[in-house]
């Protein structure tokens, strides 16, 4: 069976597996490659042998693992149905299950033909896709696992939040290491900006050049095996060049939080030099930049946000931002660089909010943009986020999209400046990092 001594937590995810324990519904973790999806499978399995369920009953088969990584759909169901317990419930876990070529009829059969809970993760959208849909349509509940949080990545690196007085009265945090040397939650942060959250940093420890390889190796994979493999099985031949790719990868990375359309992208590329030399003859089309795009945010590299006009209440078809879905890789791809402080910020921020679950948008009111309008079942907020508030006219200038809305949901301005409560005709300036830091 699975050891489970080197497993860290990573409850809020274990937890909406557990919600869903013996539920119907096939469980679908879905995530970047190396974001933990496969230690997560591996806790849900530690928390079923603590509660009662014998080893005979779990069933895992890792589809990286040379034991599996070739067999058919048929050979799949018949090891299934060989193994399988019979006299009680089965749970089963399969680990990067898109490797397997229609797979989608065998795990239909297994909640046909067996007693039995099925978990599943992909490394890649194409595993929800249409054909998918058409198979188990609403049986089943996403699971949407990313890098590490802040607080994770505290937790991860043996760091412990802790309260110390404060020179302006009250309580202010501070973070101990293992050996008991006291940072400020500023430095802690910028290692995190710096180092990002895979999890796999946290068995080499914070160095960058341990950091930067590892993470060469998580670039690697996801472009070579999750991109241009895939395509080549799937047959479509759609993502072909591997050079025009990374110059792709690296735009989007160097421009996270600024609007895009696929046509500027292609005129960008070719006008100012960036295509690989082959690929020069001409300016790629706008439906090939499309398809390059579609990929990325297909294999969790990129996450796009659409743009919303908060007084028209329409999205808007053009202009959209991404992501990348971690710090870390693009400080692999672009190199330690601060001068767009800002906009890593705003990725930090905009993945915490799909970690808490909220549907994001880009806000447009007027000619000014809020980054981000944040939904949730009744919920809604507004955000802005900026380095600084300090200066009337950055403050003018940050405030002013939020000051044009005129109803009465939550509006935050979020910044690295020291967390004092202040508040500006009622929107609230907040510290990124005890907002991070937050209970969830």
């Amino acid at each position: 069976m699975i050891s489970n001594q080197t497993l860290k937590p990573r409850n809020g995810y274990l937890n909406k597996l557990i919600a869903f324990k013996d539920t119907e519904p096939v469980k679908i973790i879905t995530g970047i490659r190396r974001c933990g999806k496969s230690s997560l499978l591996k806790l849900m399995i530690k928390y079923l042998q603590e509660h009662g369920i014998e080893d005979k009953q779990i069933l895992a088969m890792n589809f990286e693992s040379m034991a599996f990584k070739n067999m058919t759909a048929q050979e799949f169901y018949n090891y299934v149905k060989e193994h399988i317990n019979t006299s009680n419930r089965t749970y089963l876990f399969f680990d990067e299950l898109q490797r397997i070529d229609g797979w989608e009829d065998a795990v239909n059969s297994f909640r046909v033909d067996f007693d039995c809970d099925i978990y599943i993760t992909g490394s890649n959208a194409y595993l929800l896709s249409s054909e998918y849909a058409t198979y188990l349509s609403g049986r089943s509940v996403e699971i949407k696992m990313l890098p590490l949080s802040f607080a994770e990545f505290l937790d991860f690196h043996g760091f412990k939040i802790e309260e110390a007085a404060s020179a302006f009265g009250g309580k202010r945090k501070i973070i101990k290491d293992q050996n008991g040397i006291i940072y400020e939650p500023a430095e802690a942060f910028n290692a995190y900006l710096l180092f990002g959250g895979m999890p796999g940093i946290a068995d080499i420890g914070l160095d960058q050049d341990k950091a930067m390889a590892l993470l060469d190796g998580i670039y690697s994979t996801v472009v070579i095996r999750d991109i241009l493999e895939r395509e080549k099985r799937r047959g479509q031949r759609r993502i072909t060049d591997a050079a025009l790719l990374r110059k792709i990868i690296l735009f989007l990375a160097d421009n996270i939080g600024s609007s895009i359309s696929a046509t500027s992208m292609a005129g960008t590329l070719f006008n100012e030099g960036l295509l690989p030399d082959d690929a020069r003859k001409g300016k790629p089309s706008t439906h090939t930049v499309q398809a390059y795009l579609h990929t990325l945010t297909e294999s969790y590299f990129f996450y796009e946000i659409k743009r919303f006009d908060i007084k028209g209440k329409e999205f808007l078809r053009t202009l959209g931002k991404y992501y990348i879905v971690d710090t870390g890789l693009r400080t692999y791809l672009l190199g330690n660089r601060d001068r767009d402080r800002g906009h890593i910020l705003e990725n930090v921020v905009y993945l915490e909010l799909l970690r808490r679950g909220y549907d994001l948008a880009v806000g447009k009111v007027d000619n000014t943009e809020v980054d981000f309008i944040a939904t949730k079942y009744n919920e809604k907020m507004y955000i802005q986020v900026t380095e600084s508030l300090q200066g009337e006219e950055v403050r003018s200038r940050e405030l002013a999209p939020l000051e044009k809305i005129r109803d009465n949901y939550e509006k935050i301005v979020l910044s690295m400046d020291i967390d004092s409560g202040t508040t500006y005709n009622g929107i609230k300036a907040l510290n990124i990092i005890n907002w991070l830091l937050e209970q969830n």
